[in-house]
């Protein structure tokens, strides 16, 4: 007698997989038939038709032209570039040396797509940051297609405006000369006494008023060119990462060495960075966003002038960003500030990887109690990735990336209905929810209603305590993963129909 062919191993989990499929099916058509009996509004109908969320198709963007707006400190540059742009993007104050990275935003003119460059100070002879300063606005100029120079026509030519003539000539770029600061007919004479540099006709602007720079910009359209030699193609879906955490812990590092370059100014002075800053960077063969900001102080009402409107870019900075890096100080007690950082980037509903910089400068009694002080203050953040890096070094620079995918995979994470309802189904067979007056609330069905981050939402016959969703978020964390996000669990009490 011959013994039949048993499947292999394989075969047979797939058989499983499927039948599990079906189950969880048939589970799930029996709930939502039983829906039926409760009073549902037209929102919890819609809800309930949410299927599986289509991936985006993001279209090749095109090379944009690149304007770099460039002159010595205080002249009005940042305050050119938010009447460019028609917001206030830019951080202004007056004092000198306000902007001190080059940052570029997206801008229109006349039907052309550009991208508009704003830099710090350029000065001869400095030392310290503004040389750092200084540095950038020179490599701004050089990967620029064009450049726009400010002078302030109140004050006329320095010397130091004519040594940045010496270096505009140089590069061989087209210039545009904005004599800025013309508030009015009488000091269009101070602007026409600009000729004397040599870079042509000086268009008289206001760009506090906005008076002249309509012509400003039409001479900037000329003289860039229509295809760029240095504006940078994006790869298609490069994922955007936000470097977040309290004043000098080490941000501006980590993306210059992440960057393999000196891309943002780095002194020890803290809060250097006070636009956010875009770079792409290429980790592993995969391109990905860095968004350096801001270091985000006490209290925002606290704050005041640059470091007010600072404070405030860096919150856009991480609701326009997928995934936020908090950079925590391991050398130094973990703060208030550590903890309102992280709380900002929850509350935004961003994926969340928390790490400790300066790992390097610890001993092993700090180690100790780092320990104790993580278990204490960040035991609601759990679930988040933790690396322990150097940004001075490079240290452990490469385990940020598998942090990232792990936390961007959790947030983009979706659970089949039947499959969620067939786990709601054991986790309340084994725990069922605590008697309240006497009754006990039923979870009736619950779909997961949007991605990153997930949100799920559930119906029950009565209100839900938060420790009980509490218990629940920890459940579908160890059940499906969902490390380094953020999950949503919302409740909705419906009764039965009145027949």
């Amino acid at each position: 007698m011959t013994t039949p062919d048993l499947p292999e191993s394989g075969v047979l989990d797939d058989l499983d997989s499927a039948a599990d499929a079906a189950d969880d099916a048939t589970r799930e058509r029996a709930l939502r038939a039983g829906l039926r009996e409760y009073e549902l509004d037209d929102a919890d109908l819609a809800l309930l038709d949410v299927g599986e969320l289509a991936e985006d198709q993001g279209e090749q963007p095109e090379v944009l032209p690149v304007l770099a707006v460039v002159g010595r400190p205080n002249v009005g540059k940042s305050t050119l570039v938010n009447r460019i742009l028609g917001r206030r993007e830019a951080v202004v104050e007056d004092t000198p040396g306000v902007t001190r990275d080059r940052v570029s935003y997206p801008a229109e003119w006349a039907g052309r797509r550009f991208t508009l460059v704003d830099t710090g100070g350029w000065e001869v002879d400095v030392a310290g940051i503004d040389a750092r300063v200084a540095e950038q606005a020179e490599v701004a100029i050089a990967l620029a297609d064009a450049v726009v120079f400010v002078v302030d026509a109140t004050v006329g030519a320095t010397a130091t405006d004519e040594d940045v003539v010496r270096l505009l000539r140089k590069s061989k770029k087209p210039v545009v000369l904005c004599a800025n600061k013309v508030d009015g007919p009488r000091g269009e004479a101070d602007a026409t006494a600009l000729w004397s540099l040599g870079l042509g006709e000086p268009y008289p602007v206001s760009s506090l008023h906005g008076r002249g720079t309509g012509d400003l910009l039409d001479a900037a359209m000329a003289a860039l060119p229509t295809e760029s030699a240095h504006g940078v193609a994006l790869p298609e879906g490069p994922r955007r990462v936000a470097l977040v955490g309290r004043p000098n812990v080490g941000k501006s590092s980590l993306l210059n060495k992440l960057a393999g370059a000196e891309r943002v100014v780095v002194h020890e002075t803290a809060g250097t960075t006070r636009d956010p800053v875009d770079e792409l960077v290429e980790l592993k063969g995969i391109p990905w966003w860095f968004v350096d900001t801001a270091g985000i102080r006490r209290r925002v009402h606290q704050t005041k002038g640059a470091d007010f409107y600072a404070s405030l870019r860096t919150q856009a900075a991480i609701e326009k960003a997928e995934v936020a890096v908090v950079l925590l100080d391991a050398s130094e007690t973990l703060t208030e500030q550590d903890t309102r950082v992280i709380s900002q980037v929850v509350d935004a509903g961003r994926a969340l990887v928390i790490a400790y910089n300066k790992w390097d400068l610890m001993d092993e009694d700090r180690r100790h109690y780092l320990e104790r002080e993580i278990e204490r203050e960040l035991v609601q953040v759990q679930w988040a990735p933790r690396v322990n890096v150097s940004a001075k070094t490079g240290w452990h620079a490469d385990r940020l990336v598998p942090a990232l995918e792990r936390s961007l995979e959790s947030w983009d994470r979706r659970i089949p209905t039947g499959r969620l309802n067939a786990f709601l189904g054991e986790l309340v067979a084994a725990h069922p929810h605590p008697l309240r007056g006497g009754k006990q609330p039923r979870i009736l069905f619950a779909t997961q209603a949007s991605t990153r981050p997930p949100r799920f939402v559930v119906f029950a016959s009565g209100f839900l305590e938060a420790g009980y969703r509490r218990f629940i978020e920890r459940r579908l964390r160890e059940t499906f993963g969902f490390e380094g996000s953020p999950i949503e669990i919302s409740v909705r009490v419906r009764e039965k129909r009145k027949r």
